[in-house]
């Protein structure tokens, strides 16, 4: 009986946990949310009645001098449509969010949605801003940090009860943010600590309410920025987030351009693919490019080093004839020895006063040296062929008196010369 009975409250459990979902509806604006022009919501499914809207004022004022003319609009109702004038500007933006009695948002938000000009514009005053009746405060203000706890404050003599407030993410899930430990302090007034439960990157509107009514307090739009120590330990899967998928509300404009929200969650993924896609294969062909502009700047690098020769500076002229050995100069600048006729003659002939020598008396070259002068081809850069000078050379006698003994034999004369180069080409 006991297990039974177990089993039983376990089966209570489960049919309370998915109550929600067999009484969940939807909402859809009848049309395009226009300037000064009744906004018409119908629901469909099987929602609980009453039902309430909720709509948020979203992004910037259209006006240039910065005045805010949009107030939060709440609206409760009991059949399965409700109409009333919006009296927000062309060209400004709003979040709309439906519930049904079981809890906040049960039926949805919208995306930011386009509010269409009109004609009429007896709703709108340029030159007046509106007021909540109380302001809710951040700290740090206008801050929010994935998985970080800020403060949700305000000041306890302007409100009327205990505030409470939403969280709102267009286009996706919406929430009660949870009160715990409120305690004044001098300088943040009466608040709590909030830790945002939302991934980095979200937009999200927190709403102030009191017993006055929802909204009284105000809205704040804000973005859920990057935990520096990526800190993700607060996020699960039942964590708020946009849902995938077509937003609450039908189709209606988005933009100032007229585009429309609807369609198939399955475009949404394949847009969203694209954009990826796109990113990646740019990225691809980046690297691509990179690539092949490195091989090229390399090929052309070891081209330049393979056509660079080393200038020889001692580069043989097309004329030598007589070949070389490697590490041997060419012909043209070998060094040609300086060739002196062989002084030996006849001193019997020789006597005081000297005489050229004639053609027959000069020798044409020592033993083992050729005249290069001489046999020269004339294909040196010189030209003609080197002439060799004439010498003469005088045999003095005069200088005293003869030896005693005459037919003494005399000394040989020693008579230097410069080298003959004669060993060059080894």
């Amino acid at each position: 009986m006991a297990a039974l009975a177990a089993l039983s409250a376990t089966n209570v459990l489960l049919l309370l946990e998915l109550m929600p979902l067999t009484a969940a509806f939807s909402w859809t604006f009848q049309s395009a949310p226009t300037q000064c022009q009744n906004l018409s919501i119908s629901i469909s499914g099987g929602g609980t009645p009453p039902y309430s809207v909720l709509i948020i004022p979203s992004g910037s004022t259209p006006f240039t001098n910065g005045t805010e003319v949009r107030k939060i609009i709440s609206k409760q109702f009991s059949s399965d449509s409700v109409s009333f004038q919006l009296a927000y500007p062309a060209e400004s933006q709003l979040v709309a969010v439906v519930s049904d009695a079981t809890e906040f948002g049960s039926g949805g938000a919208s995306a930011e949605a386009e509010v269409v000009s009109s004609s009429d514009s007896s709703c709108i005053d340029a030159s007046k801003s509106v007021n909540p009746n109380w302001f809710l405060n951040l700290d740090p203000s206008n801050q929010l940090v994935q998985c970080t706890a800020s403060r949700i404050w305000w000041t306890e003599s302007d409100v009327s009860g205990t505030p409470f407030f939403f969280g709102i993410i267009p286009g996706g899930d919406s929430f009660v943010i949870p009160e715990s430990n409120i305690n004044t302090t001098s300088d943040t007034g009466t608040g709590f600590s909030w830790t945002p439960n939302v991934r980095e990157g979200a937009t999200i509107h927190i709403v102030g309410n009191d017993n006055n009514g929802n909204g009284t307090g105000g809205s704040s739009r804000l973005t859920v920025g990057q935990n520096l120590q990526n800190d993700n330990s607060c996020l699960n899967n039942t964590s708020p987030s946009s849902t995938a998928g077509t937003p609450a509300g039908g189709s209606y404009p988005t933009d100032t351009s007229g585009d429309s929200t609807g369609g198939s969650s399955s475009s949404s993924n394949t847009n969203v693919g694209a954009i990826v896609g796109g990113v990646v294969g740019g990225v691809i062909g980046l690297l691509a490019l990179l690539l092949v502009f490195y091989f090229i700047r390399r090929r052309s690098k070891q081209n330049r080093i393979n056509n660079e020769k080393p200038v020889d500076l001692l580069q043989a002229d097309e004329g030598d004839e007589r070949p070389h050995r490697p590490g041997e100069p060419p012909e043209y600048y070998r060094p040609d020895p300086f060739i002196v006729p062989d002084p030996t003659v006849d001193e019997s002939s020789a006597s005081a006063s000297a005489r050229p020598l004639s053609s027959s008396d000069r020798p044409t070259s020592r033993s083992g040296t050729p005249d290069l002068a001489s046999t020269s081809t004339g294909t040196r850069k010189t030209g003609a062929p080197r002439i060799l000078r004439p010498i003469n050379i005088i045999q003095h006698d005069d200088a005293g008196p003869s030896e005693a003994g005459g037919n003494k034999e005399e000394e040989a004369e020693t008579i230097e010369l410069p080298p003959a180069y004669t060993n060059i080409r080894k």
